[in-house]
C-alpha cells in the first residue's frame, strides 16, 4: 500500500530514470490531459511531497500524480515486457531513449504550471520525509480537533503528510492507545512522543524494499528481533506480538482497522 515512504522510493526511480533526459514519448491516458504532448522536453526532476509525486519538466510545466490505494509506477528498459497491470489501466507513459516510466491505475493525474504546484500539494501538512518537516507543527496541527479520533488525524494529509492506513495502525498500537480514542484525550508525552515515532518509522522504511515496524531503530519498538514485519495491520485473528491476544479488525472510515483489544486502550468504533 502506497504510503509516503513508498513513494518517496517511487520517486527516486523515477527521477533516476527520466531527470535530464528528453521526453520520446508522452502519452496522458485522462481525457482532459489526452492531447498534451510534453515529447521534446526534457525532464528536470521527480519529486515526493507526501502521498504525492511530481514530476517536473522544461516548459515550467509539472505532472502531478496520486497513487492512492493501488496505483503505481513502473520504470522499463527498452524490450522490457511491461508487467504493471493490463493495457486499460495505463494512465501515463512518459518514454525517454534510456527508459520508459508507466503509470497504472493513477486516480488522480493532472498537468499543471510548476508556479501552480501549491494548488495541488499545498493544503498538506509538514512532510514526514521532506525538507519542511516541523515536528512542532505536525503536533499542533494533529491535536487541533480535540475530540477528533487519533485514526482519522493520523490520516488526514493536512497535519502531517505520509501516513497512510497501515502506519496508522501501527502507530496507534505503538502508542497503546485505539485509532477512535480523541485525540485530546492522549497524554501530552505520548502525542509528541507518536509524531517522533512516526519520523522514526518512516526514516527507517524509506530505502527498504519490505516495510517493518517491529525492527526499526527506534526504542519505542518491544520486539526488535520479530520475524513479523508488522506488530497489528493485517494480523486479525493472530496473536499480539506483546502479549498473545488475537489481533482484531474493524473498520473505520471505510478502511480496514487493526488493534489489540488487550494492549490498546480506548473506545472502539
Amino acid at each position: 500500500m502506497p504510503e509516503g515512504d513508498t513513494v518517496l522510493q517511487t520517486a527516486k526511480r523515477l527521477d533516476l530514470a527520466l531527470a535530464g533526459h528528453v521526453l520520446t514519448r508522452s502519452d496522458l491516458r485522462v481525457p482532459r490531459f489526452a492531447t498534451a504532448d510534453l515529447t521534446g522536453r526534457q525532464v528536470l526532476d521527480v519529486t515526493a511531497r507526501g502521498k504525492h509525486l511530481l514530476t517536473r519538466v522544461e516548459g515550467g510545466l509539472t505532472l502531478h500524480s496520486h497513487l492512492r490505494m493501488d496505483g503505481a509506477w513502473r520504470v522499463y528498459d527498452p524490450g522490457d515486457r511491461w508487467r504493471g497491470g493490463p493495457a486499460h489501466q495505463i494512465r501515463a507513459i512518459l518514454g525517454t531513449a534510456q527508459h520508459t516510466a508507466v503509470g497504472y491505475r493513477l486516480p488522480v493525474l493532472e498537468l499543471l504550471r510548476t508556479r501552480d504546484e501549491d494548488k495541488a500539494v499545498g493544503h498538506l501538512g509538514p512532510d514526514l520525509l521532506g525538507p519542511d518537516w516541523d515536528p512542532e507543527v505536525a503536533l499542533r496541527n494533529l491535536l487541533a480537533d480535540p475530540a477528533r479520533p487519533l485514526g482519522q488525524a493520523l490520516l488526514d494529509q493536512r497535519n502531517l503528510a505520509g501516513i497512510g492506513n497501515v502506519y496508522k495502525c501501527e502507530l496507534c498500537f505503538l502508542a497503546r492507545v485505539t485509532p477512535w480514542l480523541p485525540v485530546g484525550e492522549l497524554p501530552s508525552p505520548v502525542a509528541s512522543r507518536l509524531v517522533t515515532t512516526a519520523k522514526q518509522l518512516l526514516e527507517a522504511n524509506r530505502d527498504r524494499p519490505t516495510r517493518t515496524t517491529t525492527g526499526g531503530p527506534t526504542p519505542a519498538l518491544p520486539h526488535p528481533r520479530a520475524r513479523e514485519p508488522l506488530f497489528v495491520y493485517s494480523r486479525a485473528g493472530r496473536p499480539c506480538l506483546r502479549c498473545r491476544t488475537p489481533i482484531r479488525k474493524m473498520e473505520q472510515d471505510a478502511r480496514p482497522t487493526y488493534w489489540c483489544p488487550h494492549c490498546q486502550s480506548g473506545p472502539i468504533g
